[in-house]
């Protein structure tokens, strides 16, 4: 099977650019036609967080009008700059999203479950894993030890070591990590968050943050860096699970480029 993952879209309220610059409203549309025509189709797509930029309904609003255009389910998980309640209004057709406290869900989708946890902190641009937050998910994957499993969040767990955005990472995973590490059916645990393809070994299991749709955070790894971005390399991720192979993750990039030329 094959399942999409978007992430950092930060669409604003119609006419109005990211930080000024940047129609991250356009770059979503020509992320969603990018996924409708991709042969075979995935079946899923995933969206790991931060649908608008300040968390008002009219943004949240102006991102589903353009999700709505994929040919296939979605799954979307609130990221630091989503107002919880707003995103659970926005959504509320979506049964599988509780009707109060944090957004975690688990769906079955196939040959796999997808299991979000909701680790976004109200008010607040970190995240952090609470107890309770720790005894859903334990039930969660206690109840389907057999069933592979991808783990969603919006936070990576983990250092990235870019001084800016290790700041406002989730704090308290030590738990988490326990956890996922008792439960080797979680195949990958795939993140947002920040605007950049990360990879880290953790809990036994492949952290891998997607691309934003919006902008990349720059690679600055000197301490007291500055913080930057770049309008791009902007793109999404695309995960294909088969139970020979396994999980294999690609990112696609949705920057124009030259080509395509003849292999040989």
């Amino acid at each position: 099977m094959l399942i999409a993952q978007l992430s950092d879209i930060h669409i604003r309220p119609k006419g109005r650019l990211y930080k000024d610059l940047i129609d991250s409203a356009q770059r979503l549309r020509r992320a969603v036609a990018h996924i409708n025509a991709l042969q075979p189709r995935p079946e899923w797509v995933l969206l790991t967080g931060d649908l608008g930029d300040e968390g008002h309904m009219d943004e949240l609003l102006h991102a589903r009008e353009i999700l709505d255009g994929l040919a296939m389910p979605l799954l979307a998980l609130p990221g630091n700059h989503d107002d919880r309640e707003q995103f659970r209004h926005c959504f509320a057709d979506h049964a599988h999203l509780p009707r109060q406290g944090p957004l975690h869900f688990a769906v079955d989708a196939g040959a796999m479950r997808i299991v979000a946890l909701d680790a976004t902190v109200p008010g607040q641009h970190h995240g952090q894993i609470r107890g309770e937050d720790l005894a859903w998910l334990g039930a969660t994957l206690q109840a389907r030890p057999q069933q592979p499993t991808l783990l969603l969040m919006h936070h990576p767990p983990f250092v990235s070591g870019i001084g800016y955005l290790d700041a406002y990472r989730c704090f308290d995973t030590e738990g988490l990590e326990y956890l996922v590490r008792q439960h080797p059916q979680v195949q990958a645990l795939l993140c947002g968050h920040v605007h950049r393809v990360m990879l880290r070994r953790w809990g036994g299991t492949l952290a891998f943050s997607a691309p934003s749709t919006a902008t990349e955070i720059d690679l600055r790894l000197y301490p007291q860096a500055r913080p930057a971005s770049h309008a791009g390399p902007t793109g999404y991720a695309l995960h294909r699970w088969d139970s020979a192979q396994g999980l294999v993750s690609h990112v696609v990039n949705l920057d124009e480029q030259d080509g395509p030329y003849p292999f040989f």
